[in-house]
């Protein structure tokens, strides 16, 4: 007497297709297709976000150097001093 999956209420136009879920297979193929995908979007994205980490880490630890240099104070302006 009840109706079957996918024919509870129908709405002119839309056309819904889903699969309920317990039928859908959360991690079907994760470790024969994710992990070699993975490794695959890794080495052809390497080349383009690695240069900019490395020149901002260039930039910063050579900035905060000079910071450090700058804000010692210089000997030769006290020799006089008692």
């Amino acid at each position: 007497m009840g109706k079957g999956f996918g024919e509870l209420a129908y709405v002119r136009g839309i056309i819904k297709y889903s699969l309920s879920p317990f039928e859908q297979r959360a991690f079907a193929g994760a470790v024969s297709y994710g992990i070699p995908n993975l490794f695959r979007r890794f080495r052809s994205q390497v080349l383009r976000v690695t240069p900019p980490f490395i020149i901002a880490y260039m930039v910063y630890s050579g900035v905060e150097g000079k910071h450090e240099q700058l804000m010692r104070k210089n000997p030769a302006d006290y020799e006089n001093d008692q």
